[in-house]
């Protein structure tokens, strides 16, 4: 069976929204069966041996299908999908809008919204001057989302594919409340996507299981 590695204790500022809820999300929507292994994070279960053997980076989320191991959630979102023939299209051109999409999720739109949060935790006379920066490098990429999904309900294609649940954890997790206020059709999208059942049968259960450090 499809064994997942997923939090079971996490720090208190970083429940909910850890990257493992993207693969819950997915398996939620796509009816997958799969084991739960609980790692404890502060208390280093990442930093194992056995466990760096799967991630060298000591990170979550890891899915270890009978021997095949993948890391990185857009990585195992594609596996998932493909694996299960849904959330992705089956010709090669649909595939290639959703991979697209799942990566612009993950290497352009998360680099400066996880900057700002991990700025938010520092305290420095040069971090003003930085999250600027960052804030203008955000809203650029942004205004392109905004542009883009005028007129359109999903970011790849006419349905809903694992491309988005990564751009909407991405954005609705991380971004805050008044960076996304001027974009109506971002905030929109998010709402619609977080809406999915399945996007709260996978948060209650996360919630109900993994501690607060």
């Amino acid at each position: 069976m499809l064994r997942l590695y997923g939090f079971s204790r996490v720090n208190k500022f970083a429940r909910g929204n850890t990257r493992d809820l993207r693969v819950l999300w997915a398996l939620e929507e796509m009816s997958m069966p799969f084991e739960l292994v609980g790692i404890d994070h502060p208390a280093r279960e990442l930093e194992t041996e056995v466990y760096r053997a799967m991630n060298p980076f000591a990170q979550i989320p890891v899915i270890d299908d009978d021997g095949v191991v993948v890391s990185e959630s857009a990585a195992i979102l594609i596996y998932l999908a493909k694996q299960a023939g849904q959330l992705i299209p089956k010709d090669p051109a649909g595939e290639a809008q959703v991979v697209r999409w799942c990566l612009a999720a993950v290497n352009t739109v998360e680099f400066p919204l996880l900057a700002l949060q991990v700025m938010s935790f520092v305290k420095s006379d040069d971090a003003p001057a930085h999250r600027a920066q960052m804030t203008e490098h955000a809203k650029r990429h942004l205004g392109g989302l905004e542009r883009w999904l005028s007129g359109r309900e999903f970011v790849a294609t006419d349905a809903f594919t694992i491309a988005d649940i990564l751009m909407t954890h991405v954005i609705g997790v991380e971004a805050e409340a008044e960076l996304l206020a001027p974009y109506m059709h971002v905030r929109a999208y998010i709402d619609r996507c977080r809406a999915r059942p399945a996007w709260h049968r996978a948060l209650d259960a996360y919630c109900a299981r993994v501690e607060a450090a």
